[in-house]
């Protein structure tokens, strides 16, 4: 693994929020110890207080799962000129979302939207890298099944990410079946993701070998 995301808050709409002080106190030992050990590590937050303990103790990309629009994480993120994903999410957090809108298009509005952010984002001061993330790992309460097929979709529609002319970063969502999360990251490979998240490294890396990709770079 290139990047070691770390998160210490569940993003599954089931969980209860942790207080800024909990997360950071789960999050900082071992994130101490990955950073010296040479790790890059990315930290998976939405709360700005966790992120700004975060980057002080050496996080080198926020991964901000409220989708990058808080001004006082933005400030974080451009003060510091740390990496940072701009990531699709429609609610206020993943512990505040709803029903995922299925309509057909989506993947396009999407990519849509997320290329609107980005500019505003660049046009606000951030000059750090920037990753964007269609947002496939976050569960909503919407139809299981129906959601997957959209999944599927945004992977197809890599072309339209792509376009916005930043990084794509694809997080492979987990899958109850160990086939169907392989398959949604062989396609994630094969439609040109820039960077995988995923829950399963070895798997991963033996994939983008075998498809004769080079990530990580």
């Amino acid at each position: 693994a290139s990047i070691i995301d770390l998160g210490a808050q569940s993003s599954h709409f089931e969980n209860r929020p942790l207080t800024p002080d909990e997360e950071i106190e789960r999050m900082l030992p071992a994130l101490e110890l990955l950073v010296d050990d040479g790790f890059v590590v990315s930290v998976d937050t939405w709360k700005p207080e966790v992120a700004r303990a975060a980057v002080a103790a050496g996080a080198a990309i926020v991964n901000d799962t409220g989708g990058l629009r808080d001004p006082e994480m933005l400030a974080i993120v451009r003060d510091h000129a740390v990496g940072a994903v701009a990531m699709h999410i429609e609610g206020e957090n993943p512990l505040a979302v709803g029903d995922r809108n299925l309509d057909a298009g989506r993947p396009e509005v999407v990519a849509e939207l997320l290329g609107r952010r980005v500019r505003e984002l660049r046009a606000a001061g951030l000059t750090g890298p920037l990753l964007v993330d269609p947002g496939l790992s976050i569960n909503y309460r919407s139809d299981y099944e129906a959601y997957g097929q959209l999944q599927l979709a945004t992977i197809r529609a890599m072309d339209r990410l792509r376009a916005i002319g930043e990084p794509v970063l694809l997080p492979v969502p987990r899958k109850a079946a160990t086939h169907r999360m392989l398959a949604y990251l062989t396609l994630s490979i094969e439609y040109g993701a820039d960077v995988l998240r995923v829950h399963d490294v070895e798997a991963a890396c033996d994939l983008v070998k075998l498809l004769g990709r080079t990530l990580g770079s």
